[in-house]
């Protein structure tokens, strides 16, 4: 079991450290409230799940926190962390990975730093994270229960009272429209990095003009060319 320092954050007993503060105020001042909330609601989220899962039990806590209060940068409001090519998972994972390269104490070692950015890389991906490390699932699982609520968390894992201490010590504020647009800007500003993922759904029901590149016309099209 991990030996960092931990402290109660709505009802939750999470790791508590010089690192974890440190990317707390990071995501604070690249993200616009409701945003903020949701990545410290899904870090939280994550350790009241994870804490009830015996496999997830030894996961590596001050990884799985990073990835969760990071996972979403590339909703970056001041533009500073996005690229104009990568889809927004990656922007993310790589924007964390450079955090930890230059604000972490001691070196994180290859595997630690490859932890956090496949937690960040693969959390709109299930089929993919959950056969991952324990540090990949949790992240996803806290990442998701933001969007589904008790329900979505798996055997139980979340009760309604784990839910409603949360939320009230960090408020939704609107995240449902935030989160919206943030999909839509993505469709509408780099159309290209959402053809393979969940994103192009957003596009397709929201955003006017958006055309989603399937892959079986790409592929369909080099086969056809080819013979």
């Amino acid at each position: 079991m991990s030996t960092l320092p931990t402290r109660v954050f709505g009802g939750v007993t999470v790791p508590d450290n010089p690192l974890i503060t440190s990317a707390l105020a990071y995501a604070r001042a690249h993200m616009i409230d409701s945003l903020y909330n949701h990545v410290v609601r899904s870090w939280l989220f994550g350790f009241a799940i994870a804490d009830k899962i015996p496999a997830l039990q030894d996961r590596d806590r001050e990884a799985h926190s990073i990835a969760a209060i990071l996972h979403d940068l590339a909703w970056d409001h001041t533009n500073e962390l996005i690229s104009k090519d990568d889809r927004f998972e990656v922007d993310g994972a790589n924007a964390a990975r450079n955090f930890l390269k230059k604000e972490a104490s001691g070196p994180y070692d290859k595997h630690q730093l490859q932890l956090v950015w496949d937690s960040i890389a693969l959390h709109t991906t299930p089929s993919i994270a959950l056969h991952k490390e324990p540090e990949v699932v949790a992240t996803f699982f806290g990442i998701t229960a933001d969007f589904t609520g008790v329900p979505g968390a798996p055997n139980g894992a979340l009760t309604q009272e784990d839910y409603d201490a949360i939320v009230k010590e960090v408020p939704r504020l609107g995240f449902k429209d935030d989160f919206r647009e943030a999909f839509c800007g993505l469709c509408r500003t780099k159309p290209q990095t959402t053809y393979d993922n969940i994103v192009s759904d957003w596009g397709g029901k929201y955003v006017e003009g958006y055309t989603r590149l399937r892959g079986i016309d790409m592929l369909e099209a080099g086969l056809e060319m080819l013979g």
